[in-house]
């Protein structure tokens, strides 16, 4: 019999409705694969199991009479730690943090808990999220659950890692270059990346979101249904949208797909990770979708643009740390933020400039396309304790250049895994879609998912 902890939500949610398993059921089962995991992975924050009991007890009541709450009923879920939650403190990774309870919860966590899913704790990330890591100068460092020697990558590092290891079926995480998809297709899971300002979100900025981390394509859609309705507090969201979550299935015969494996700069994908992106291209084109290749279209100058601004905008927070606090941030994060400081303000402009060069370049190159295929990492999984798989502060966005265009272009992109690497590893490929179309990107997603070869068991805990 399937352990609970290996359900997916869509299961859970039949299983409750047939009355063939409970909410107190699966909410033991999550708890006994944590305590199981944990000693080794470190992916949980702030992990509350009796309130996670007594609300999965609240919710097995309501499944007896039948009147579940909302569309997540009882179904276990963890939440990155720079979402807020009522009553939880936000250290934002870094030990520099004032540890103060949050007041009220973030909007994805608003709709979560109204939709009735019960809440783990919530999971690990690097300083300030600006690493594509597990290491983290608050947290103890979080480890890839494929192979413990290894990164689960970030900044969603504690979501993909609890992901992959079964903690929870949803996890929620964010995204600004590329950290919900990076993790997911590191940890071998799916990570939605949805069009900028569909998801509310609470501080909103340039090319944040918060999306989803799960072992489906289905589970995916099931939250972003609950995740993509209105919140006030986010000025920059997107107008509500009728959208059918849940229509999934998709003929891919003649969509145009690009395939991109040369973007211009930064690190190139490794021959391993080219064939599994190559694999799945064929796969496309065998069932009847156009395949083209995409020509390069990032710059050098659109990369150190938004290095320099990202760099000074990191800097303009630490600055104003007191010199005790300002020492307890990661050591790599105070260097790559320190270097903000020499920069004017004319170089500040035109870092920020590039955002807009960036943008207008990855629209024009994709718009021939329906979609793009592409490498989510351009390597599997690196060192646990490495702060990128580069881990150079001077050179920090090389690995990033398959995912931070997306964000900048406001386009929805996903992370599903397209195979394993001769050492075991998992390797994403990242299907991205036209700006809105978040449901198209699941269910291009969800049609690879059916064609692609067998998938290795998860990590056994």
């Amino acid at each position: 019999m399937t352990n609970p902890a290996d359900l997916s939500a869509v299961d859970l949610l039949a299983a409750y409705r047939r009355k063939s398993l409970s909410p107190v059921e699966a909410i033991e089962a999550a708890l006994a694969r944590i305590a199981a995991a944990e000693p080794k992975l470190h992916a949980m924050y702030a992990l509350d199991p009796e309130g996670a009991r007594a609300a999965a007890r609240a919710s097995e009541r309501r499944w007896m009479a039948a009147e579940p709450a909302g569309a997540l009923d009882g179904v276990p879920i963890t939440i990155k730690d720079n979402i807020a939650t009522r009553g939880v403190p936000v250290p934002l990774g870094t030990a520099a943090s004032l540890l103060t309870p949050a007041e009220a919860d973030a909007p994805p966590a608003a709709r979560v808990r109204e939709a009735g899913a019960v809440m783990l704790g919530k999971t690990t990330m690097p300083d300030y999220g600006m690493l594509s890591s597990g290491l983290s100068s608050f947290h103890p460092l979080t480890r890839n659950p494929w192979d413990v020697s290894r990164n689960p990558g970030g900044s969603s590092a504690g979501a993909a890692a609890a992901a992959a290891a079964g903690y929870a079926p949803l996890n929620l995480g964010t995204d600004i270059g590329g950290s919900i998809r990076l993790p997911a297709g590191w940890c071998g899971v799916v990570g939605l990346k949805p069009s900028f300002g569909r998801v509310p979100i609470d501080p909103t900025y340039i090319g944040r979101v918060a999306g989803p981390i799960t072992r489906t394509v289905a589970d995916a859609a099931l939250l972003m249904e609950v995740l993509s309705r209105p919140d006030g507090r986010d000025p920059m969201c997107l107008p509500p949208s009728a959208i059918e979550w849940h229509r999934l299935e998709r003929e891919v015969r003649g969509l145009k797909l690009g395939l991109l494996l040369d973007i211009g700069i930064g690190a190139p994908p490794e021959p391993e990770v080219r064939a599994a992106i190559e694999a799945a291209a064929r796969a496309f084109a065998a069932a009847g979708a156009v395949v083209e290749k995409l020509p390069p279209f990032l710059t050098r100058a659109m990369l150190e643009g938004l290095d320099r601004f990202w760099r000074v905008r990191a800097w303009s927070d630490m600055a104003s740390l007191p010199p005790e606090r300002l020492e307890r941030v990661l050591p790599y994060i105070r260097q790559w933020a320190e270097g903000g400081a020499e920069f004017s303000g004319l170089e500040v402009f035109s870092g920020f400039s590039q955002i807009g060069e960036m943008r207008a370049a990855t629209l024009a190159a994709c718009r021939p396309f329906d979609f793009v295929l592409s490498p989510t990492a351009p390597m599997p999984a690196f060192a646990a304790e490495r702060a990128s798989p580069i881990d150079d502060p001077a050179r920090p966005f090389e690995h990033i250049c398959f995912t931070v265009p997306f964000n900048m272009s406001e386009q929805p992109a996903i992370s599903v895994n397209c195979g394993f690497a001769s050492g075991g590893l998992p390797i994403g490929l990242q299907i991205i879609g036209r700006r809105f179309d978040d449901l198209g990107v699941l269910q291009v997603a969800r049609a690879y998912e059916q064609m692609r070869p067998a998938q290795r068991e998860w990590p056994g805990f």
